[in-house]
């Protein structure tokens, strides 16, 4: 499928040819502004794009054929929640199936059954986003779609949602498709990871392949952006940020001169025998 679009460096093209299998768990992560959202709304339906989608031998998308969102078998988390205010936990999940009995079960899995009563305005993030995964799964869907569903929440929460995200997308069987931007959590749930940069796909492969870029005699590698570079007597120091964490890393004058602040860089290490504790 193709789409004009505008991504973070002006004017770009959303071509991207994909083969999913169904019940797979795929990760689709790149820069802001590469195309992972466009290409989740024009999944869903939600926008239109040149090119055929196909899903379960069905039709969703083709040259003379347009299958609107509300007749496509998906399932959609946001970022925001979306919930609707005004109903309590258990009507916004029986808003798009009258199932009660697998309401009461997605609640069940999910620890939410005491507060099926409850208005969402009284939650937390947490259980918000838990009620937002529940109600996308209410109609049983071919396709699962999460737009970076736990970015706002704080680490221990995510945690705890990464496993109910992989049990459930276990228990019943979804190809699901997730957008994030943290390397563990892909690692974690997905088994396919697809990068992509200005609205190519960039690298396709399993999650080790792709996330676990080691070479040679390396035994760490991690990817971070340079914050300060520091001159102490005679050596230098840079001041890395690798996920959540400050490190501190010795370079050469040479080095010093080749980098700057703001650069993405590759910090990995060779023969050491680490001590974890």
């Amino acid at each position: 499928m193709q789409k004009r679009l505008h991504g973070s460096d002006g004017e770009m093209n959303l071509e991207v040819k994909l083969d999913i299998k169904e019940g797979e768990f795929v990760a689709l992560s790149g820069k802001s502004g590469s195309g992972k959202t466009t290409l989740l709304r024009i999944l869903a339906g939600l926008e239109k794009a040149e090119g055929t989608i196909m899903i379960g031998g069905k039709t969703w998308q083709g040259t003379k054929h347009f299958l609107p969102p509300q007749k496509r078998e998906i399932g959609f988390v946001f970022q925001e929640y979306a919930l609707f205010e005004n109903m309590s936990v258990e009507e916004n999940l029986l808003f798009v199936s009258k199932d009660k009995k697998l309401a009461n079960y997605l609640l069940e899995m999910t620890e939410l059954s005491k507060l099926k009563n409850r208005a969402p305005a009284t939650l937390s993030g947490g259980q918000k986003q838990r009620v937002s995964l529940c109600r996308a799964l209410m109609n049983r869907p071919k396709l699962l779609l999460m737009d970076e569903p736990l970015s706002a929440l704080d680490s221990a929460m995510r945690a705890k949602l990464q496993g109910e995200i992989l049990t459930l997308h276990k228990e019943f069987g979804t190809t699901t498709i997730m957008v994030s931007h943290d390397p563990s959590e892909m690692y974690k749930l997905s088994q396919r990871v697809i990068v992509l940069e200005q609205g190519k796909v960039l690298d396709d492969g399993g999650v080790k392949d792709v996330l676990l870029r080691t070479s040679g005699s390396q035994k760490f590698s991690f990817r971070g952006e340079i914050l300060d570079i520091i001159k102490v007597d005679v050596i230098y120091i840079a001041i890395i940020a690798i996920g959540q964490q400050l490190v501190e890393v010795v370079i050469s004058h040479k080095e010093s001169e080749g980098l700057q602040i703001g650069d993405e860089v590759d910090v990995s290490t060779k023969a050491f025998a680490p001590h974890i504790s």
